[in-house]
C-alpha cells in the first residue's frame, strides 16, 4: 500500500512508484474522478483513447433489446406516414 500525506494548502505529493505506473513527469496534469462506489480514481490527462477503456460504467444487460428498438423505429416511421 502507498501513504501520501495531505499538506495544509491541500497538496499531495504523488509517490514515485505511482507516477511510474502512470507515467507522470514534472508538470503532468492529473484527474481525479469519483466513481459510483465512492471510490477515487486518477487519471492522467495525456493518456490514449485506449487506455480509458473501461473506466465507465456498462450495465450487465441492455436496458432496451436489438427488437425493441427495431419496433420504435417502425412505430415512428409508421406514425409519420
Amino acid at each position: 500500500m502507498t501513504i501520501s500525506r495531505i499538506t495544509n494548502e491541500g497538496q499531495v505529493t504523488i509517490p514515485p512508484e505511482i507516477q511510474a505506473h502512470l507515467k507522470l513527469q514534472p508538470g503532468s496534469r492529473v484527474e481525479f474522478i469519483i466513481d459510483g462506489s465512492g471510490a477515487v480514481k486518477v487519471l492522467p490527462l495525456d493518456i490514449s483513447v485506449a487506455n480509458l477503456a473501461g473506466i465507465l460504467h456498462r450495465p450487465d444487460t441492455p436496458t432496451v433489446s436489438i427488437d425493441e428498438m427495431n419496433q420504435a423505429i417502425q412505430d415512428e416511421i409508421n406514425h409519420r406516414a
